[in-house]
């Protein structure tokens, strides 16, 4: 056999065996004239438990702790045992090999470690695929990249895998040993990812129980101009507001709207109108999409990711979902022409938005020094009939297809009017907008363009005014509301406060540190690591919202800070990044991870917790077979029932 082409899925390899030519069904590959394709199952390797260092791990004794080994082991995995044997047998007759998986450090580390396991020393080519239609195919194979300028992922992959293990497993152990010295029976699991990222939730519920109330007071003003009326904002005076520029004195307010209410007229005292622009929105990263999918469609992370990946490897309709980056390579502006033809012929509905787009435009996606191993998602020229694609698949494509148009379409741009009046020696401000170019909001319906909250205010025209102009007062309206509590996380939510974890750090070093990393976890990871979270039982979703459990209160309260704090589980990540790079050695980066677990055994393993059961039964005992029996329900967690009332919007009026 000449050349061994290794996938990462049996869907991907059918798409590129046929591109190849290599059309007779092996054994656990695809055959052609001096070239075989053949297929991992997601990882064909996992990392060796403890006890395949020692058998006296098979006990979890907290003495042996901490777990840490010399030399790291591989073991097969049973349920796909027949692959790997058939892989195996490949790379023993190929003469040259090219990975093929997923085009990310994951994918990277799916290939290799088989390669390492095999003991493989041929050549290595790299096929680098951002999608998976004929087209990018061909073209991908025409540009195939030497191994050695990939071999990075691979350590960088490694090197997560192993800090993994060593979190989960000394932990795990120590943490469940220490919740049965006080009578908790079940297992504990602590996770370099799932850990701070539960914390995130907790800290949340927290913030919204504690939360107190305050009443605020505000004041809207109805006037005319020449026969059209608009509402103005009653301004408090500077040294009778807070931070955020509400009145919290009532005598003031009623005394202020009685004052509007008896004047005849406001008059226009400054008037300015300025033309403002916003440029479309870039195309989406997978976080964004899950973010945005959350929002408007009601859609759980990995729900979104599941329908971004059949849209990828099904239907051929989209680029690579898994993507951390929203830009675009200038190389990929050239295909332009051809996908918004593919995409008009694919969808009638789009005739009225086709005159409107220039192939030629150019918008701030278009940045090769912006684009990462991977590019926005966008979709492909393989554009097909949208009936073909149904319920939320079809939302989905065609959010991502909007977000592709809008690169092709002029800025939005509208006046804003900003109207300043006295009235009775009170001041008003009234904010008005006029569209003037549409832009490439035509490509978004108005329910999916994104907001940024600089108004306050609903969009309204303002009449033509001018200074010194009187306008009538046509009603007052004395507003009585109440301070907002923070909002409970939804899924899109969380993930972007995983991507944004700097945000939320409060040491202004670190939090500069962190300003450029990846944040908790990866693209490919968030959605399932939020999705073990609720399978556990440490989270429960309320509507669109999730809530943090008892036991994920407990559980956090017990493990030390560091290890639950988002900040530590950020800086490892940027580590991984520098493995990466080249500036840290695998092995320094695992040193590093197994000297700092180590003192948090020596730390913890004197200490007392207590810890509520998890929601969950499989969370108790999830050795056990799992059964298709609906979860017991849960108590509700004081975070979540005390931030329910306090959401509530109050009125005294």
């Amino acid at each position: 056999m000449h050349r061994l082409f290794l996938c990462e899925k049996p869907s991907q390899a059918k798409d590129i065996a046929k591109v190849l030519g290599a059309n007779r069904r092996g054994d656990g590959c695809w055959l052609g004239s001096d070239v075989t394709v053949t297929w991992c199952i997601g990882h064909l390797l996992e990392t060796a438990p403890p006890d395949a260092y020692d058998p006296r791990y098979k006990r979890w004794v907290l003495a042996d702790l901490p777990i840490v080994p010399e030399h790291w082991k591989m073991r097969v995995k049973a349920k796909t045992a027949s692959q790997f044997k058939a892989v195996k047998r490949l790379l023993g007759e190929a003469r040259e090999l090219v990975i093929a998986t997923d085009a990310d450090r994951e994918g990277e580390m799916i290939a290799r470690e088989l390669v390492e396991h095999c003991r493989y020393r041929g050549p290595i080519q790299r096929l680098w695929l951002s999608a998976l239609d004929d087209t990018s195919i061909r073209k991908a194979l025409a540009a195939l990249k030497p191994g050695a300028e990939t071999f990075s992922l691979y350590h960088s992959a490694l090197g997560r895998s192993r800090a993994d293990w060593l979190i989960g497993m000394n932990m795990s152990r120590l943490f469940t040993l220490l919740g049965r010295q006080s009578g908790y029976q079940g297992v504990l699991p602590v996770g370099r990812v799932q850990t701070p990222t539960l914390r995130l939730v907790v800290d949340r519920d927290r913030s919204i129980a504690d939360f107190v109330p305050v009443a605020y007071w505000a004041i809207e003003v109805a006037l005319l101009a020449d026969g059209s009326s608009f509402n103005a904002q009653w301004r408090v005076p500077e040294d009778a507001c807070d931070e955020q520029g509400r009145c919290l004195n009532p005598a003031l307010a009623q005394q202020a709207a009685a004052a509007i209410g008896n004047a005849a007229s406001a008059r226009v005292v400054k008037l300015r109108t300025e033309r403002m622009g916003e440029a479309p929105p870039l195309p989406f990263d997978l976080g964004t999409l899950q973010e945005v999918c959350s929002k408007k469609l009601g859609l759980g992370a990995q729900e979104t990711l599941d329908i971004a990946q059949a849209l990828y490897e099904t239907h051929k309709l989209i680029t690579y979902p898994r993507s951390d980056c929203g830009y675009l390579p200038l190389s990929q502006h050239g295909e332009a022409p051809a996908i918004l033809q593919a995409l008009g012929r694919g969808d009638p509905g789009l005739a009225e938005l086709l005159p409107h787009l220039d192939a030629q435009r150019r918008s701030r996606a278009w940045n090769d020094g912006k684009v990462s191993a991977h590019h926005g998602i966008i979709p492909t020229a393989a554009a097909l009939s949208l009936d073909r694609l149904v319920g939320k698949q079809r939302a989905v494509y065609a959010l991502i297809r909007a977000r592709y148009l809008a690169q092709f379409l002029p800025n939005h741009e509208y006046d804003r009017s900003q109207a300043d009046f006295t009235c009775a020696g009170q001041a008003l401000r009234a904010v008005g907008k006029v569209i003037v170019e549409s832009g490439w909001r035509r490509a978004l319906p108005e329910a999916l363009t994104p907001g940024k909250g600089r108004e306050t205010q609903p969009a309204q025209p303002l009449p033509a005014l001018r200074e010194g102009q009187d306008c009538a007062v046509a009603g007052v309206t004395l507003k009585d509301l109440w301070t907002q509590p923070p909002k409970p996380f939804t899924e899109g939510d969380l993930i972007k406060a995983m991507k944004n974890v700097a945000k939320l750090v409060d040491d202004p070093r670190l939090k500069q540190k962190l300003k450029d990393t990846t944040g908790i976890g990866t693209e490919a990871t968030r959605a399932g690591i939020i999705q073990g979270l609720l399978d556990r039982g440490y989270l429960r979703k309320q509507g669109k919202a999730l809530a943090a459990t008892p036991a994920a209160f407990s559980l956090i309260d017990a493990v030390p800070r560091a290890i639950a704090d988002p900040g530590t589980t950020a800086i490892w990540e940027q580590a991984l990044d520098m493995v990466q790079s080249g500036e840290m050695s695998l092995e320094e980066f695992v040193g590093k991870q197994s000297a700092w677990m180590s003192k948090q055994v020596q730390r913890c393993v004197s200490l007392r917790i207590s810890i509520s059961a998890p929601a969950s039964p499989a969370a108790a005992a999830p050795w056990k077979k799992k059964r298709k029996t609906a979860p017991r329900k849960a108590s509700a967690s004081k975070g979540s029932a005390a931030g329910k009332r306090a959401a509530k919007p109050t009125s005294r009026t």
